[in-house]
């Protein structure tokens, strides 16, 4: 299974691409932190992250996307932003026709480090030690992209699949 995983924001979103399949090791595909410049005007950082998404989502032929869900923050600039880039991230899978699965940081601390408590630090180094890397991918935002799409590998794949089961299942006995 290959996941896209996106940590949205405006100024700084990660994007990373894995591969892998549950309960085992991931390999990394590619991570990139797609930047976009705070002066510029809204409709075009959104237009930027829209073209570079649909462009490593042609280039890698993920199977799935990974996005973090958006939380609840005190800056509420700043969770419009967030909330913006994420959209941008499940539109451009819907695009090509990717089933995308929301996670918040706490599944994703949870499934790479043990403890939905972690913090970035934690997270980083537990990316850079599953995916077995020379060195912790940076910035964060990097490191967050890939802990998301090996929580979407380990936990949402297999959910996915199960939800999809239930649906025909479901739909099937009407």
């Amino acid at each position: 299974m290959r996941v896209l995983g996106v940590d949205p924001g405006l100024t700084r979103c990660g994007v990373g691409v894995v591969e892998g399949e549950p309960g085992r090791v991931c390999r990394l595909v590619t991570v990139e932190v797609v930047r976009t410049e705070p002066d510029e005007d809204l409709s075009l950082r959104l237009l930027a992250l829209d073209e570079r998404l649909t462009a490593l989502i042609a280039e890698h032929q993920p199977h799935s996307v990974a996005v973090e869900r958006v939380f609840a923050q005190h800056n509420v600039r700043t969770v419009m932003g967030t909330a913006q880039a994420g959209a941008v991230a499940i539109l451009a899978a819907a695009r090509a026709g990717l089933p995308v699965q929301t996670y918040t940081p706490s599944e994703v601390k949870a499934a790479v480090t043990g403890s939905g408590q972690a913090d970035k630090a934690q997270v980083t180094t537990m990316v850079t030690r599953l995916l077995r890397l020379p060195a912790p991918p940076r910035p964060a935002d990097a490191a967050d992209a890939l802990a998301l799409a090996i929580c979407h590998v380990w936990r949402g794949g297999t959910q996915a699949k199960i939800r999809a089961a239930r649906l025909r299942t479901v739909g099937g006995s009407r």
